[in-house]
């Protein structure tokens, strides 16, 4: 009886010793190291008052002067702003304005006169700007090629670009796509005191996407040859990395409201001038409810008019300030004692063992 009890004894202690080595190799505990157990040194700071304050203050320093700069910057810009879309609709069409702008018989020509309000030094920067037209669109943004914009060897690659792919003969389309054949085409002229200003649209548009992204060996072919025009047409004879206009409209915007560089003025225009503009209403607009702007603009620092950089930094600054004089009052009024540091976690036990 006795041995017999021994040797279950001994095989219950092999079996508890086999079950705990197969435990420990089938285990995903992770080594023990520093790293894994967040044990190696770090900065842990302790937020007291005086740093707040401190912190809060030096933020509102920074931020004011550089809000003010902002503000500043943005008012020295002069800014024209004319919307043209309706003004340029002959009053018979006034509520048939599809009609107007789908017929080749209607005469598109539109003249207009701005009045410059200060002194607009050059290079003065002429936009279109677009309201309530969606760049964004998923479908529209897809629809194009830019393998073939790259390069000539691939101008067969217009599987993203239907339903502007290719041609009724299977020709491809170039440059393919919904984007490209939508191309902004209304012109605008410029004289002052019937002297005829000179756009110039030389550097318009991003370098890299010039060098990069626009083949200048690649040409327009089968462009606008379909039975239903969208925008411009394109020069056949010139490559696309020298159709300025066609770069910058392939890059899309991200909101329905947009601005577009359509060319520079690289005259001073005086205060008081005024500028006769030429337009060609060619764009349509009119089927989605969109609506068309000019857009004349001198620049700063900063860039264009832009009042909301300089207001969020005022504003972000004034908080901080306010908030610092806030502390500084409740702390002077009714101060409360720090607590001792020796009492936190990572001071009493600094290798991370709190057991």
């Amino acid at each position: 009886m006795h041995s017999k009890g021994a040797t279950t004894s001994g095989v219950s202690k092999d079996g508890i010793s086999d079950s705990s080595s197969a435990l420990k190799k089938n285990s995903k505990k992770p080594k023990y190291s520093r790293f894994t157990q967040q044990e190696l040194p770090a900065c842990k700071p302790i937020l007291t008052p005086g740093w707040v304050i401190t912190t809060f203050i030096m933020v509102g320093i920074v931020f004011i002067p550089i809000g003010l700069a902002s503000l500043f910057a943005s008012e020295r810009v002069v800014e024209i702003v004319h919307r043209y879309d309706d003004a340029c609709v002959p009053r018979n069409y006034t509520d048939d304005k599809l009609s107007y702008i789908q017929s080749s018989q209607t005469n598109k020509t539109c003249t207009k006169s701005l009045i410059v309000p200060k002194q607009m030094k050059s290079p003065v920067y002429i936009y279109y700007q677009l309201d309530n037209f969606y760049q964004n669109h998923r479908r529209y943004v897809k629809s194009r090629s830019d393998k073939q914009l790259r390069s000539r060897a691939s101008e067969d690659d217009t599987s993203n670009c239907k339903p502007e792919a290719v041609t009724g003969n299977n020709s491809p389309i170039v440059p393919c796509g919904l984007i490209a054949w939508s191309l902004f085409n209304d012109t605008y002229g410029f004289s002052v005191k019937n002297k005829v200003l000179d756009v110039s649209k030389k550097n318009i548009a991003w370098k890299s996407d010039q060098e990069r992204k626009f083949g200048s060996d690649v040409y327009p072919k089968n462009f606008q040859s379909g039975g239903l025009i969208g925008g411009a047409k394109l020069n056949a004879s010139i490559p696309l990395s020298e159709q300025e206009d066609l770069i910058v409209w392939m890059r899309t915007a991200a909101l329905p409201t947009f601005r577009k560089l359509y060319g520079k003025i690289e005259t001073d225009l005086q205060a008081n001038d005024e500028i006769t503009v030429v337009i060609q209403n060619n764009y349509n607009t009119y089927s989605f409810g969109g609506r068309k702007r000019l857009v004349l603009s001198t620049t700063s620092w900063i860039g264009g008019k832009n009042d909301f950089l300089g207001i969020a930094y005022l504003t972000v600054g004034g908080l901080c300030l306010f908030l610092a004089i806030s502390f500084i009052l409740l702390y002077v009024i009714k101060p409360r004692p720090l607590g001792d540091p020796a009492y936190l976690s990572w001071n009493r036990h600094p290798s991370g063992n709190i057991n």
